[in-house]
């Protein structure tokens, strides 16, 4: 046909999209008020996942053009930008179909090799097929979830907890965080996150045996938000004051506390936040110190008071806490509210983006091995539903329910796990207080009346909302939700302008944050809210959709309610809900619902039995459901009466009851030197990683001599019998006691008058960390430094730590090489983090003194032999025509460092895929890739040169601010460790930078994601560097004067 040439691209570009199409829906779009829209076609077919909205509006623009050439000449190039959009989408559908079923058979693999390596002593319980342990856990799970259900039992729980003074610190770090007047839906980071952590807070401190609480978020001092955000520190008010108030002390109660972290004037978003996390760490570590030693004074007979445990929401909390509890040796929670696997997943399968475009977007792939990291630290993971881990949390890589449930029963019959350990999961749905709410009873002709007779007015809301309805008598149907595409809101809309009867039956309302000016807006907030106008404006929904501009946190709770007065219905359609708090609220206001089925809502609909569940991506199927709610009131009232009837359910007092006891079945940790024996007497170990190592509380493992003598006399589990570590302790503190002034054993600490470890008197430390080869880079380094600063160093004024993957022997050989004494350095943080020695004048045979209560410290989750075992198979299976690539270095291991050479760095797979594959058999450790990929370390999980510094800091006092850290441009794969913190750093250009690329490529994420080299805490040296150019450096840093 003339003029119409764009045709056949258009029918070339529908056949080449291929099967992807669905035919019964497409005949339904074919005979859809009798004609063929092709831009609905392509929009909701063709390209469905890619941005819609400027597909459509550049269409629609085609069409309008006057001129027919031009016209057709724009249609065609629609028809063929499509036609590659559905190409590209297709190869990123292809691509990430064949990740996953790369991932599947490594996960089974990993299984196999794991429970080959237990067969020994397998039960037939734990031989089941796959299938019958996945719904064998799952019903297990169904079954634990034990709740309060009577004041009694309430009661009776809370009488044992008389005696307790717990302390407890959240963490929750990006947001908006505040006691009262919370800005909930001002931006993403703002949202139902930070009402849900400040509530737990209060909560928490409510309950008997809790002292005091503490809430960790950023402190932002900036002009763009309120001055409140920049107060070091919040008092929360108690959940209920008029409650006992006998256990309140002078520091009792809940506190949000706000660490100076990241950019001081600025409020920047949680995928920036990443590179400034070793400085939340180490300013939360100086206040829970302080906080420790504040509590001790009060409540401890002047012994300081630890946390309980560390519980980190979401994944840049977690990664703060699994490092916060390492330096502290306390237990560790988390919660992860949201998952970057699950987000991965959604927008790979959207097709939107490739990986790379995700990933600088969204720093996912640092927020996924953050969240790795969590499964590796904690001792529980508290989540919301099951679904939470049935379909989120098996994405990982460190978490299996299969291999969960077979390392759960070997606990149980006390039998060894070989060095394997999965933390718990455990539902606890998030809590509500209710104390406050009264139902309402009635309606809105009542109400009128009432309000004629001169009783109180309407909230400022009401009036707020109803201006938008010409019938406000109708029901409400009440949507609350922050203008996110994966909220579902238009989806909504579209229902109900589609469903004529439910248009005349009910009115709309959507609460969707705060705005001014849609302009002001995110790109993809306005985007939203610009598409729900266009719908209402399409569907002549005018009178019957309300959508105020504002509305106040202090708001919500009367919006309930005019919902609940017009005999509404709460809805929340969105794709996935994690769980649905909102849903809860709703309910204890008297409001049934309509949720999706996906997420949360199935259990919170199973307890309370209020509502209706839908398919998110179906209108038809939420205009049924709403209509059907709406239009029988039978229906209506038993869905009411049901959820206030089982709304107690989802108390804070009972979310805290069991989150409590559940704390209490954790291993107690603390400080070894500072451990109170009695700490155990109450524990019930119910943690996979509670192996016989954990039950026989084993954890010294000392060595003193620089050749590292390695012990024999291992149990199953690697870990010395309780007779050859009482053995290795008494020796241990016999040598201790020759050059030492001897001290009590159970604190470990040196007598006031003893110069020993130096480090307690400097002024400043500086800590080299150069990753150069020994007898170059190295040793010029420490001369060039040495030189920087000779005349402090020559007054005392100044004392050096030499942090490296050598071990103690390869240390004493390079001291020797070099012509150092052992008393240039105050300390020697040796494999990688895996042991540290102080320096000693008193003994001239063997100048280096093992740290006695370090690797108690650091042990949590060590392997020992089960771990060592899994290795040697790695570095066999790398092997390549019977020529071994990685073999074990024997003479440099040592009991929390196994060492492996690498005879071909480039031949081996990346050492990403080694931490992997361990995970995968729930084997923790921390995997150091070191010497420019000559070497590979593996020492404990929360290991490393950087929580040595903070073991020190822990131990000595020795203030991390005026610590200094050389490295050179790159190093080892902890590099990046090094360089954040509160401490100075400074970078040595021309240093290691040969081995930049091949290391950094270890990282599943850019070395850019977490190191922030605009900081002013860290300097560059010039190129070709001389030791007045380090001078210049550090005067440049404020660490020494001009």
């Amino acid at each position: 046909m003339a003029g119409n040439d764009w045709i056949n691209s258009y029918l070339e570009a529908i056949l080449d999209v291929g099967p992807g199409l669905d035919e019964a829906k497409s005949s339904l779009l074919l005979r859809e008020r009798g004609r063929f829209s092709p831009t609905r076609y392509f929009v909701e077919e063709v390209i469905t996942g890619f941005d819609e909205t400027d597909l459509h509006r550049s269409w629609v623009r085609a069409q309008a053009t006057k001129s027919p050439q031009e016209r057709n000449t724009r249609l065609e190039n629609m028809c063929w930008r499509i036609w590659n959009l559905a190409r590209q989408k297709k190869q990123l559908e292809g691509e990430e179909a064949q990740r996953m079923a790369k991932r599947r058979l490594e996960r089974e693999r990993g299984r196999r090799e794991a429970v080959a390596d237990m067969s020994e002593d397998l039960s037939e319980g734990e031989k089941g097929d796959l299938v019958s342990d996945l719904s064998t856990l799952g019903e297990s799970t169904r079954g634990r979830l034990a709740r309060i259900s009577s004041v009694d039992a309430m009661e009776a729980w809370a009488g044992q907890q008389k005696g307790k003074k717990l302390y407890i610190v959240l963490i929750s770090v990006h947001g908006l965080i505040r006691g009262e007047n919370m800005e909930l839906g001002r931006d993403s980071d703002t949202g139902g996150q930070v009402k849900y952590v400040v509530e737990l807070a209060r909560a928490l401190a409510s309950m008997p045996g809790v002292y005091r609480v503490d809430l960790l978020t950023r402190q932002v001092s900036s002009p763009e938000v309120d001055w409140s955000y920049g107060e070091p520190t919040e008092m929360l008010n108690p959940l209920n004051s008029e409650g006992p108030m006998d256990d309140m002390g002078e520091s009792s109660g809940a506190y949000i506390v706000r660490i100076p972290f990241g950019p001081k004037d600025k409020y920047i978003p949680k995928e920036l936040l990443w590179p400034h996390i070793p400085e939340f760490v180490d300013g939360a570590l100086s206040h829970v110190i302080q906080m420790s030693k504040v509590l001790g004074e009060q409540i401890g007979d002047g012994n300081p008071v630890w946390p309980v445990a560390i519980h980190g929401h979401y994944a840049d909390a977690g990664d703060s806490a699994a490092l916060l509890s390492g330096a502290l040796n306390v237990p560790m929670i988390f919660t992860g509210h949201s998952l970057g696997r699950d987000k991965l997943e959604q927008l790979m399968r959207q097709a939107r983006q490739s990986r790379d475009e995700i990933n600088s977007t969204y720093k996912i792939m640092r927020r996924i091995e953050a969240e790795e990291l969590t499964l590796d630290a904690s001792e529980m993971v508290i989540t919301s539903t099951r679904q939470e881990i049935d379909a989120q949390w098996r994405l990982y890589d460190g978490f299996d329910p299969i291999l969960e449930r077979k390392l759960r029963a070997r606990i149980r019959r006390n039998v060894s796990c070989y060095g394997r350990s999965m933390p718990r999961m455990v539902v606890i749905p998030p809590g509500m207080e209710f104390h406050h709410i009264i139902p309402h009873e009635g309606d809105m002709d009542a109400e009128t009346e009432a309000n004629e007779d001169g009783k109180s007015p309407d909230p400022t809301i009401w009036t707020e909302i109803m201006r938008f309805f010409s019938n406000p008598r109708k029901p409400m149907i009440l949507a609350l939700a922050r203008p996110d595409p994966k909220k579902n809101l238009t989806t909504l809309v579209t229902a109900f302008g589609e469903c004529r009867p439910l248009r005349e039956l009910a009115n709309l309302t959507l609460i969707m944050g705060n705005r001014d000016n849609i302009d002001e807006m995110s790109g993809t907030n306005a985007s939203l809210l610009l598409s729900i106008l266009k719908l209402i404006d399409k569907y002549d929904l005018y009178g019957q959709v309300a959508y105020p501009k504002h509305h106040k946190q202090s708001d919500v709770p009367e919006i309930y309610r005019l919902a609940a007065k017009t005999k509404g219905v709460f809805i929340n359609p969105a794709f996935i809900e994690p769980f649905g708090l909102t849903l809860i609220e709703a309910a204890a206001y008297g409001l049934p619902m309509v949720a999706t089925q996906n997420g949360g809502p199935v259990d919170i609909h199973r307890v309370l039995d209020n509502g209706l569940l839908v398919d998110p991506h179906s209108q038809q199927s939420i205009a049924d459901a709403l209509l059907k709610l709406v239009a029988d009131k039978h229906l209506w009232a038993k869905c009411r009466s049901n959820g206030l009837k089982n709304i107690h359910l989802f108390s804070w007092p009972e979310h805290c009851k069991t989150y409590l006891s559940k704390i209490a079945g954790c291993k107690p940790r603390q400080p070894r030197w500072l451990r109170n024996d009695d700490d155990d007497e109450n524990s019930e170990s119910d943690s996979p990683s509670d192996s016989l190592r954990d039950i026989q509380d084993i954890s010294l493992n000392l060595k003193f001599s620089f050749e590292g003598d390695k012990s024999e006399g291992r149990d199953i589990d690697g870990s010395l019998d309780s007779e050859d570590q009482k053995t290795k302790l008494e020796n241990a503190m016999q040598t201790w006691s020759k050059g030492v002034a001897k001290t009590p054993q159970r604190s470990g600490s040196i007598e006031k008058g003893d110069k020993f470890p130096a480090l307690r008197r400097r002024k400043h430390i500086f800590v080299i960390a150069v990753d150069a080869d020994p007898s170059n880079g190295l040793s010029e380094s420490v001369r060039k430094i040495f030189e920087a600063v000779e005349k402090e160093r020559s007054e005392g004024s100044i004392g050096f730590i030499l942090a490296t993957s050598f071990n103690i022997t390869q240390m004493r050989s390079f001291l020797v090489g070099e012509k150092l004494s052992p008393t240039d350095f105050d300390a020697f943080i040796c494999n990688s983090g895996g042991d540290l020695y102080y320096s000693s004048l008193h003994q001239e045979d063997n100048p280096f003194v093992g740290d006695l209560y370090y690797h108690s410290h650091i042990e949590y989750r060590w392997g020992g032999e089960g771990l060592r075992k899994t290795l040697l198979r790695w570095a066999a299976s790398t092997a390549k025509n019977e020529e071994h690539i990685v073999v074990e270095d024997e003479e440099t291991s040592a009991d929390y460092c196994y060492s492996f050479k690498v005879q071909k760095p480039g031949a081996i797979p990346p050492v990403k895929e080694l931490r992997k594959s361990m995970r995968i058999q729930a084997l923790r450790c921390h995997v150091v890739h070191c010497e420019s990929g000559n070497k590979i370390n593996v020492i404990p999980v929360l290991a490393s040169r950087s929580q040595a510094l903070r073991y020190l800091y822990l131990r000595w006092g020795m203030d991390l601010t005026k610590v200094v850290v050389f490295v050179g441009e790159s190093g080892d794969t902890d590099y990046e460790g090094l360089i954040g913190g509160v401490h100075k750093s400074v970078v040595l250009t021309g240093v290691c930078s040969s081995a930049s690329s091949q290391l950094h490529a270890n990282r599943t994420y850019p070395l850019t994601d977490v190191v922030s080299y605009d900081s002013p805490n860290i300097a560059k040296t010039c190129e070709g560097f001389s030791s007045s150019d380090i001078r210049s450096s550090l005067e440049g840093l404020q660490v020494l004067k001009g």
